[in-house]
């Protein structure tokens, strides 16, 4: 996205985006990156964290 144009009349529409925004799309693109094996590996570790903060907290993360 290299016009300035258009990113300006983006920005104008939706305001700028949040710095949480910002870093969820940095790890989407970095985990699309990932070959189909290690896109598993990282589900499931983060499965298995959520898992072992659950059973720390016993409640759910909603």
């Amino acid at each position: 996205m290299k016009n300035s144009t258009f990113i300006a009349e983006l920005h104008t529409k939706l305001g700028a985006p949040s710095s949480e925004a910002l870093e969820s799309l940095r790890l989407l693109k970095a985990f699309l990156k990932l070959a189909p094996g290690q896109r598993i590996e990282v589900i499931e570790m983060v499965e298995r964290l959520t898992a072992e903060y659950l059973s720390e907290t016993d409640r759910p993360l909603s």
